[in-house]
């Protein structure tokens, strides 16, 4: 018997984000094909969905696109909704995007060793957020990045609020990440590959720390990533991604132990077995399987 071993909270069937329809290119050209083509998905209050796929099957142009990060042009959006809190996102102004994107969103992109502004603190640029976003005074605004440091388990806080990004381990970065993130108490948190860089042991602290805050905060997180195995101690649900389109979507444990779309059998096969079991994909701690 499969048992799911999760540390997420309960999930809410009210979706917080709804996107129906979303085709997006990078040309006005109506001959030129969509680069991401009739995506349809909804993520629930309190959900992690994550979106899987193999790099350039358009996993992080989506989540850019709906939080209004690509410039237009090049990107055009063709057709489609993406509602959140009774809003098009599609349809707002650049305005009214950037009270939404911090405030209600947040973003934490695959790359933390460059997201961050080598020229100021990792406190100041915690606190800048805060203030822009949460109207907090500059020593309160400081105050708050102290205490996102230590939620976020940043080792001697204190010492790394004036510390510079150049100065920081790329574990640590990443947490500064997260802590800037949730600053902002958004509803949803989109997390664009971001243990990418991270060594295994890192990564893993990473994910349990994300789950924990879940937990304890509720938001809605969409996670994206290529590495399928990586997914099942964190996800509700799975959205396979293949050449723009989603192919496959459903809950973490059915996918894994029934998967219906060829491709997405084919990339629980391709990663490498320690036990042989599943065609090679790795079993991880988020799954056990007991006699019975």
């Amino acid at each position: 018997m499969l048992k799911q071993q999760t540390m997420n909270t309960p999930v809410e069937h009210r979706p917080v984000l709804e996107v129906a329809g979303f085709s997006l290119k990078f040309s006005r050209d109506v001959n030129v094909p969509n680069l991401v083509d009739d995506v349809s998905l909804a993520v629930n209050a309190g959900e992690t969905l994550c979106i899987v796929g193999e790099s350039g099957c358009g996993k992080s142009v989506t989540s850019l696109a709906l939080m209004g990060l690509l410039p237009s042009p090049p990107a055009n959006i063709v057709a489609g909704t993406a509602m959140f809190d009774g809003r098009d996102l599609l349809k707002l102004s650049e305005r009214e995007l950037a009270d939404v994107r911090g405030n209600r969103m947040s973003m934490i992109f695959q790359e933390p060793m460059t997201s961050l502004n080598p020229a100021f603190t990792v406190g100041h640029q915690i606190a800048e957020c805060v203030a822009r976003h949460r109207g907090l005074a500059r020593a309160e605004a400081r105050a708050e990045a102290l205490a996102m440091l230590r939620l976020v388990r940043i080792p001697a806080p204190e010492t790394r609020l004036d510390a510079y990004p150049h100065e920081l381990s790329g574990g640590m970065r990443q947490r500064v990440m997260i802590a800037m993130a949730l600053a902002l108490r958004p509803q949803l948190m989109v997390m664009d590959e971001p243990t990418t860089a991270l060594d295994v042991l890192v990564q893993r602290e990473i994910l349990k720390q994300i789950s924990q805050l879940r937990h304890e905060f509720g938001f809605s997180v969409i996670f994206i990533t290529h590495d399928l195995p990586l997914l099942l101690e964190i996800s509700d649900r799975i959205a396979v991604m293949r050449d723009g389109l989603i192919v496959e979507l459903d809950d973490a444990l059915t996918l894994y132990t029934r998967p219906q779309h060829p491709y997405t059998k084919r990339l629980l096969s391709s990663f490498p077995s320690l036990t042989g079991d599943r065609g090679g994909f790795v079993r991880t701690g988020a799954i056990d399987e007991e006699a019975g």
